[in-house]
């Protein structure tokens, strides 16, 4: 297990700042949302583990104004696309056009970046837009870089891709494959708000009440606190409980699997949901000023890293039975490892006492 003695210096101040900055971060974004605390702080786990993150909820619960909120607390570059059934992959990406050189009057063809080339892309309604178009996506979320015209153009870190999508919609709509849902970190559900939070929107809402909003970190920043992020140690028996969870899903693998899963589910999780799942606990865990991870924190992360991963069949449909379901059972047949920090009492604090 890591101790405080242990961890660098340069990032034990790296963990204070983040810690700073992430209770800043709420503070400025509460001036404009009210509530959704486990959305923020899923969020701000995607962008600091360098993922991506689908939103999906019914309209108008303020999918859009949380990712624009967000934007404005970091000094990041910001972009929108409205993904429409006419919109075309060069929309995204950006096109060749033919320029002429004044002083030579030859002509080349030239490439005009499109509005991916930013930090923060909010793909507004992803699933409005055909497959072929969803697609110019892929290769900027994997492989951080745009090919086009047989060169390839690197996009500037830190880039993140923050899409909504409504989930009651049908008409129109063009569902994600597979391999791109794969592609976000996370899938945040976004709920009712309460009674009490509802009514101090309808206050907000409805004043002349304008949020000024001021920036909290820098991408350089950001990029830093990513590095010391991936820099925290994971004790193996986290790692084998989060390999566990996902395992447990496949049905086509040779591991053992519980019945409840034979019965539900049609495909599993492969092994980029284990590596999300390591990664998300490790910024969940700095994020609580936390230098170690625990077994709490893989389970923390567990229904956003799994449920877009998780395919129900049709057993599970005509039951009833969610992914979000599946992945609670899993989490209680799963038992969790000995030696969990989160329960060691000899293992040290960062920053005060444990909040995870």
């Amino acid at each position: 297990m890591a101790d405080v003695s242990t961890t660098p210096a340069g990032d034990m101040e790296a963990i204070q700042k983040l810690k700073g900055a992430y209770d800043k971060m709420r503070a400025e974004i509460g001036k404009a949302i009210v509530g959704q605390e486990q959305v923020i702080e899923q969020l701000m786990i995607a962008i600091f583990a360098r993922g991506h993150c689908l939103l999906v909820g019914v309209p108008g619960l303020a999918k859009t104004l949380m990712i624009r909120t967000l934007a404005q607390t970091l000094s990041l570059n910001f972009s929108r696309i409205q993904f429409t059934p006419d919109l075309m992959p060069s929309d995204i990406t950006g096109t060749e056009v033919i320029a002429e050189d004044k002083a030579s009057g030859t002509r080349q063809l030239q490439f005009i970046k499109g509005p991916i080339f930013t930090n923060i892309l909010l793909a507004d309604e992803i699933n409005r837009t055909p497959p072929k178009t969803q697609a110019a996506l892929l290769e900027a979320m994997q492989e951080f870089q745009v090919s086009a015209g047989g060169k390839k153009h690197p996009l500037t870190p830190p880039f993140f891709v923050l899409a909504t999508q409504n989930p009651i919609e049908q008409e129109g709509t063009y569902p994600l494959p597979e391999a791109q849902l794969d592609r976000f970190m996370f899938q945040v559900n976004v709920g009712y708000p309460t009674e009490a939070e509802e009514l101090e929107v309808m206050k907000l809402t409805t004043s002349p009440f304008d949020a000024k909003l001021s920036p909290v970190l820098s991408g350089a920043d950001i990029q830093q606190l990513q590095d010391v992020v991936r820099r925290v140690p994971v004790a193996d028996h986290v790692i084998r409980y989060a390999m566990k969870l996902t395992r447990a899903t496949r049905i086509h693998g040779k591991d053992p699997v519980p019945d409840f899963v034979r019965q539900w589910v049609s495909w599993g999780a492969g092994p980029r949901a284990s590596q999300y799942l390591i990664i998300g606990a490790k910024a969940r865990a700095i994020l609580k000023g936390r230098f170690y991870v625990s077994t709490e924190d893989i389970r923390a992360v567990a229904h956003p890293v799994l449920r877009h991963r998780v395919l129900c069949n049709f057993a599970a449909e005509a039951e009833g039975v969610t992914s979000d379901k599946i992945v609670d059972k899993l989490i209680e047949v799963t038992p969790a490892a000995e030696g969990d920090a989160a329960k060691d009492p000899r293992m040290p604090k960062v920053l005060g006492p444990a909040q995870g």
